[in-house]
């Protein structure tokens, strides 16, 4: 029962981050609705986990329920996003700087190789690689901090960036590799300062790249025509 209730928990969670990252990444926005067949379809699933995700949402702020309508992402403003980055920039600049203290050779050389893999999955155009490496960099980076609290505030802010959708931003791929290299740089010549400032940068260029995506996707547009979304 317990192990039941737990996978339970674990779906709906997944089905939480999966909806964070359509509203972030401007794939459904305020004014259109959620539709729980839609989203079930498209995770194959069941609507149950998506229905236990969109109430977890609700709770968060992040979705409304419009009474005999459904569930809609709730608005957002670019100061919302910005503050979003911003927050998640002091975070993963902090790491980056305790880890640039404690960071050992085979570390620094499993790093070598996730961002060998990541220029070469942006070679390739392959998103779904260009994510499992991002996403190694900066888990590795994170456990080097050896600094559980930190990293979990972190990843407290985190959860709002659309991580499945990065790879469809335009440029993001190539900010990625160049920020990387200068983050790489700091870590390997043990300077916390710039450590620091490196991830904060990187953080933040991809704070804007995601602005600018969802400006040329007309997110922010002053009149949104309220319609039942395509999800």
């Amino acid at each position: 029962m317990a192990g039941d209730l737990g996978r339970r928990r674990q779906l709906s969670d997944e089905v939480a981050a999966y909806i964070r990252d359509l509203i972030m990444s401007g794939q459904v926005r305020h004014g259109e609705f959620l539709r729980l067949e839609r989203v079930a379809d498209d995770l194959g699933i069941s609507v149950t986990p998506v229905r236990e995700a969109l109430l977890a949402l609700r709770a968060e702020g992040f979705v409304t329920l419009e009474p005999r309508r459904g569930f809609m992402p709730a608005p957002l403003s670019k100061r919302d996003v910005h503050d979003l980055f911003q927050s998640q920039s002091y975070f993963a600049g902090e790491l980056a700087a305790r880890a640039a203290e404690k960071i050992t050779a085979p570390e620094l050389e499993r790093l070598e190789h996730t961002q060998a893999q990541l220029v070469r999955a942006s070679e390739d155009a392959d998103p779904e690689a260009i994510e499992r490496a991002n996403h190694r960099f900066h888990r590795t980076i994170n456990l080097c901090a050896a600094s559980p609290k930190m990293a979990w505030l972190l990843q407290t802010v985190a959860r709002y960036a659309p991580r499945r959708f990065y790879a469809t931003i335009q440029g993001w791929s190539q900010a990625s590799v160049d920020d990387h290299r200068m983050i790489l740089t700091a870590l390997r010549d043990g300077e916390a300062a710039a450590a620091r400032e490196a991830m904060r940068a990187h953080i933040w260029h991809a704070g804007v790249l995601l602005v600018l995506h969802l400006e040329e996707r007309g997110f922010w547009a002053d009149h949104i025509k309220n319609t039942e979304g395509e999800r």
